[in-house]
């Protein structure tokens, strides 16, 4: 990939020009009509909670029980059944005015053999530069800005899972580290409009942002003395009642393959550790009533060579495209959706960065009847080969029909 190199060295450049000239000069326009402050509240009085539940049935008209896919969903196929896939509890607080609190657990998470166990998803701080939070830093462990998909909540996409494309970057989409975002007031507004149930949007992750993380992914040490630096930059902008925003993401660092990651005898290089970078294109379209989501990424990174029993370094690439439409009917709303998607590559956090082709489609809909609830029904027909050491030429074909009951409070 000889474009990443170069493009990090422009990105890095902006960067420091932006840190450096724009926060100074904004605060010194915006401080001449800032409003009077209000009267500050207790911090305590600041806090909201709120969070999310999906509970699934996946084994309904199953073809193949072999048929699976790890990241997705470990209910899949053989020994699946009703399964609490998420269950968050999110408390959150803007206990200052420039400093925002945001603590994210799941009580839905897998340890080993033992499920519904208690796991940090989001803990960070964002703070403010100036006082309108135009430009700020986020601190903490949170989702990394690389995806429109993998930035957009759970309890807000479509599909029942993210695109194995895009979301084999990061393992439940987030790191520990600290990003720089910029976000301009019109734009921000723009974001908390679509980040709801209806406007299906990514949330505000910055309209340009930069950053380094560990690179492990979530609730991992680092395993190497290199951090991932990731840039995003992403636009909404209307068209009508339409609200379209493309965008463009990338990373680049190194990735170990740490000893719990790799079955015994695989060979590979003698430290483990692997380039790790990613370019990402998204075109994002607000279902008004007609929307799009189409995202694609190339890079490499590691993955498990069945022909060399090894891990090594090999090029990915894949993306996904969904289309749906909004109808309402009275205060209920319908969500018909059809995603395709496809994939080459390795997932770097499986056992032996294990090696993926994916062709895979999925029709369903999600019924909104009321904010606090939400029914999704999906049939998935897919062409998958995943292979580590245990598992060479294992290419699986099969069809399930779904079912998700979403509850928000």
């Amino acid at each position: 990939m000889p474009l990443l190199p170069q493009l990090f060295r422009v990105v890095r450049c902006f960067a420091l020009a932006t840190l450096v000239l724009v926060p100074a000069a904004s605060m010194q326009a915006q401080s001449a009509t800032a409003p009077a402050p209000a009267a500050a509240k207790p911090w305590y009085e600041s806090f909201r909670i709120r969070g999310y539940g999906q509970i699934r049935y996946n084994r309904l008209f199953e073809t193949n029980d072999q048929f699976a896919c790890e990241q997705c969903d470990r209910s899949w196929g053989q020994n699946g059944g009703f399964f609490i896939r998420r269950a968050r509890l999110i408390v959150q607080g803007q206990i200052h005015p420039q400093v925002f609190i945001y603590l994210q657990p799941d009580f839905a998470s897998t340890a080993g053999t033992t499920g519904n166990v208690a796991q940090l998803r989001d803990w960070y701080v964002d703070v403010g530069v100036d006082k309108q939070n135009v430009y700020r830093f986020r601190l903490g462990q949170s989702k990394v800005p690389f995806s429109y998909e993998n930035l957009q909540s759970s309890s807000n996409r479509l599909p029942l899972d993210r695109a194995d494309a895009t979301n084999s970057a990061n393992s439940n989409e987030r790191d520990l580290g600290v990003f720089f975002m910029y976000t301009p007031t019109k734009v921000r507004a723009r974001l908390a409009e679509l980040a709801t149930g209806t406007g299906k949007g990514s949330g505000d992750y910055g309209m340009l942002t930069i950053g380094a993380f560990n690179g492990q992914t979530a609730n991992r040490p680092d395993a190497n003395d290199n951090l991932h630096v990731v840039a995003r930059a992403s636009y909404p902008f209307a068209v009508g009642k339409q609200l379209i925003e493309p965008g463009i993401s990338a990373y680049t660092g190194k990735y170990t393959v740490t000893s719990d990651q790799r079955s015994t005898g695989v060979k590979g290089r003698s430290d483990w550790t692997y380039a790790d970078e990613r370019v990402n294109a998204t075109l994002a379209i607000t279902p008004r009533p007609f929307g799009l989501l189409a995202e694609y990424n190339v890079g490499r990174g590691p993955e498990y060579n069945p022909a060399k029993d090894s891990i090594e370094t090999q090029t990915l690439r894949g993306g996904f495209v969904t289309a749906s439409y909004r109808l309402n009917r009275g205060k209920q709303v319908y969500f018909p959706f059809v995603r395709y998607q496809v994939y080459d590559g390795g997932k770097k956090h499986e056992r032996d960065a294990r090696s993926h082709e994916v062709n895979d489609i999925e029709v369903g809909v999600e019924w909104q009847p009321s904010a606090n609830f939400e029914l999704v029904t999906e049939w998935y027909h897919g062409d998958r080969r995943f292979e580590d050491k245990t598992r060479s030429r294992n290419q699986q074909r099969g069809s399930l029909f779904r079912i998700q009951a979403q509850f928000n409070y």
